[in-house]
Order: structure tokens, then sequence, then C-alpha cells
């Protein structure tokens, strides 16, 4: 073993995987908890702290990453007020299908996302986003950095909340007034102004729509297309020649990049370990995880975090393929180095 390899027992991994059945999500995480159209909401933060304004919001794993990774369930005609974001904010559709607004009062270009989509609309710009499908509906959600920082709420968010006693301090946390008493040493959050929503961008239909890459685009290039039954396609993220990596259609630096990997029925990786963490976000059937200390099958829905520099390799052990979105940091990470007689 090289001094960089680590090993990991078969309990410490299980601790790097979030099951989707076991997700423990916030019903009152922002200052639209109340607000009709919004209250059925739930929020969930997998890895990281997540921009929550609720202090009791439970954060599964709280290891730096470099970024954070949580999600979103919505119930059909359920709304995510108007807001806007200090660092990047990435959506993958999980379930449902969902709508995405802009400007700071919906007036702006909308969108449409289905189950495979990914979108990432650019920081400052005014977003919400609406269930608009007959069931539940999930979505994964990648946020830059390790502190994202806090979001900007619309001027008529604050405006509703007060109708319910919400009120959301300076330093970010949510108060219910109708619950606990305002704090008299912490200020309120000023509410956004008509000249602070002049202050942030806008974005045009055509525009929009190059936020988005369709899952059923998805074409392979580089990383792991090279093995047999894999298929790595790039989503977000600039060029990465090193992998042979070509941009992904959301092309701007995030300091993080999104793959789509693809492992055709029986496709077994050979071993390889990578120089950052690696999260997988399994979107369709079943992968079985493989390293040096033991195995984890993980299925739709499920989260894995792999340390750094752990020998790995991915398996389909199923009669379908199976889907996995994976994040890695930085703009341009590392390609996989793979064990003895694996491909160069």
């Amino acid at each position: 073993m090289t001094l960089d390899q680590v090993q990991v027992t078969q309990s410490e991994m299980a601790s790097r995987l979030v099951r989707y059945i076991d997700l423990r999500p916030c019903t009152t995480a922002f200052i639209d908890t109340y607000t009709p159209g919004s209250k059925r909401k739930e929020n969930f933060t997998i890895i990281g702290p997540g921009v929550a304004e609720n202090p009791e919001q439970h954060v599964h794993i709280s290891i730096p990453h470099g970024f954070n990774i949580g999600a979103a369930r919505q119930p059909p005609a359920c709304v995510n007020s108007q807001h806007s974001h200090e660092t990047a904010e990435v959506f993958i559709v999980h379930q449902g299908r969902w709508r995405f607004t802009t400007g700071h009062d919906r007036a702006g270009p909308s969108i449409d996302l289905w189950p495979g989509d990914t979108i990432s609309i650019p920081t400052q710009v005014f977003r919400g986003f609406e269930n608009i499908g007959d069931d539940i509906g999930f979505m994964f959600a990648v946020l830059g950095g390790d502190d994202p920082g806090r979001v900007t709420w619309a001027p008529y968010v604050f405006k509703s909340a007060e109708q319910y006693g919400l009120v959301l301090l300076e330093n970010g946390r949510l108060i219910d007034s109708s619950r606990e008493s305002v704090p008299s040493n912490v200020r309120r959050m000023p509410v956004t102004t008509q000249a602070d929503v002049a202050e942030h961008p806008t974005i045009d239909a055509q525009a929009l729509e190059r936020c988005v890459m369709r899952g059923s685009d998805l074409r392979a290039a580089g990383g792991l297309s090279a093995i047999k039954g894999f298929d790595e396609c790039p989503i977000v993220g600039v060029a990465n020649p090193a992998e042979k990596m070509p941009a992904g259609r959301i092309n701007w630096p995030h300091h993080f990049q999104v793959r789509a990997l693809r492992l055709a029925s029986g496709a077994h990786s050979a071993a390889h370990r990578r120089s950052e963490e690696e999260v997988l976000l399994v979107h369709e059937g079943r992968i079985a995880f493989e390293w040096p200390g033991g195995c984890l099958e993980i299925a739709a829905g499920d989260t894995l975090t792999v340390p750094k520099n752990l020998e790995r390799s991915f398996f389909n052990p199923t009669g379908r393929d199976a889907v996995a979105y994976v994040v890695r940091g930085g703009n341009h990470p590392e390609p996989a180095r793979f064990s003895q007689n694996g491909p160069n």
C-alpha cells in the first residue's frame, strides 16, 4: 500500500452513506415556512450545513467537502419562494416535474424540468421552484463552498412571513414569534428593498435554457468512459484536459464538477483512487460500491461520499442500467489513478 492510500472499515464507510429512507427533513427551514402554498415542503442537509435558517435542521454528514449536498422534497403545487444565492446552486431532478421561475416577482422566464435533468441558475439571480407534477417531487442540490452563505429573499417573502409570525434575524436565524421571543440583542434581517432588487442581475429565456442539461442529452466523454460498460458524461464544470473531459453544457466555473455515471448491466470498473472526495447521488438502479475493507450496495435516492485516496470500484449487479450523478471538488479534479493492470 502506498503512503497516500487510506483504509476504511465497513462501519466507517456505512457512516458515509445516507439512504433515502433515512433522510431527516426539516419542515420549518426557511422564512416562507408558513406561507400558503409553501407549508408542506421538506428541506434536507445531507453533507455540510447548507443554507437553512432553522438551527434545528439536521446535518447528516458534517465532513467539509468544499461543497454542500442537500435536497428538496415537495408535494404537488408546493412552492419554494423567490430568492438568490451567494454561491453556486445546482439541482438534479430525481423525482417529479418541476418549474423554475426567475425574477424577484416570478415575472421572469421560467423552465420545466423532468427526472434526470440538471439546472444551475447563476448566483445573485432571483429564482424559485414549484412541483408542477401529480406526485411527490425530490431533487438533489449541490451548493458551492463549505459555507454557502445565506439566501436573499424577494421583498414579498418578508411581507408574507410577517403575517404568520416568522422573523429572520441578521445572523441568519429564523424565529417563530408565536413560540419564542425575538431577542433584543440581535437585529432583524433588513427587508430586501427595490433598490436591492435592482442590483441583482436578470436572465432571459435563452440564457435560462443554457442553464439546463437534459438527462436525455447526456453524452459520454473521457473519465471512466475508457472502461467497457461505463459512460461518464460531463454536466457542470469547465473543460478538464487532464481527464480528456470536455466542458459540461453548464460550463462556467462552480468550484466543483457534476458528471453522470452510467453503468451497464454487469459492468465492473477497475480499482482506482481519486485525489478528491467523490459523492455519488444514485438516480436509477443499484450500484455495488467495493473497496478493500468491504462492499456497500447503494440504491436510487441514496447518497455516498467516498474518502480521498480510497481504492474503490463500481459494479452493477442488476439486469438493467444504473445511473449515478457524481460530484467532485474543484474546477479541475485529477484523473482517476488506476491500480495495477487497470486502464492507462
